[in-house]
């Protein structure tokens, strides 16, 4: 996939210079020349741009107004014929800062730095639209390997040298201490209420003394962690006067 570029400049021979730069470069495309910031913007609202060559010093408005004024714009690189406008340039968060008169050298190298940036968007963006797989984890039943997703779990309790994890599914035993199991699991998802047993904090229905209602289950809370459970489970959600 090719850039797509805008040159801005108000300087025909800085502009000519650029474009036969990008015509050597294979994953670079000229969209379109511009000869200001104004010109620049009606271009931005029709065409997708991906990098934008923006010179400084232009008539109606320099280079860095425009980046003042006009937020969540595409990659930009700087070229200009003023060194002491690099820092203010970087603030604005821009690929790079070219010294006019450009090299081709220092151009193709701002250039595949955009390009990796380019490449690095996308494969985060590609990241996220991807569904992810459910979390989960295989404990062993007897002579059998069972798969338990970790959002269907609802509690865990614990009997003398084994444990019964509960499930939306069913229920399932195997021989582990709990503590195995709670150190395994997110401490942000599930708590230990009881010496035996370990909840699911989103699957909790209900508190009510010292018990806590998941589904029809009644599990109860150690007189010794009650604080801490409802300030974990209750106090950050509940609605007060």
């Amino acid at each position: 996939m090719k850039l797509r570029c805008v040159i801005v400049d108000d300087e025909p021979l800085a502009s000519e210079g650029l474009m036969k730069y990008i015509e050597v470069i294979d994953y670079l495309e000229l969209a379109a020349i511009a000869e200001n910031p104004l010109e620049l913007n009606k271009i931005l609202e029709n065409e997708r741009i991906d990098l934008i060559f923006l010179d400084i010093q232009m008539p109606h408005m320099t280079g860095l107004d425009f980046l003042k004024i006009k937020p969540n714009l595409p990659m930009v690189i700087i070229t200009t014929a003023y060194p002491n406008y690099a820092l203010e340039g970087f603030q604005f968060d821009v690929v790079d800062y070219l010294l006019k008169p450009i090299t081709f050298n220092r151009f193709y190298k701002a250039t595949n730095k955009a390009k990796e940036l380019h490449l690095l968007k996308n494969q985060k963006a590609e990241n996220l639209n991807q569904p992810s797989e459910p979390d989960y984890l295989f404990i062993k039943c007897e002579s059998k390997y069972e798969k338990i997703l970790i959002d269907e779990i609802l509690f865990v309790q614990a009997l003398q040298n084994y444990v019964i994890i509960f499930t939306t599914r069913g229920k399932y035993m195997t021989l582990l201490p709990l503590k195995t199991v709670e150190e395994y699991l997110d401490p942000n998802r599930f708590l230990r209420v009881h010496k035996s047993y370990l909840v699911a904090i989103a699957k909790i229905g209900s508190i009510e003394n010292n018990d806590i209602t998941i589904q029809s289950h009644l599990i109860p809370i150690s007189r010794t962690m009650r604080e801490q459970v409802i300030a974990i489970v209750v106090k950050s959600k509940l609605l007060s006067r």
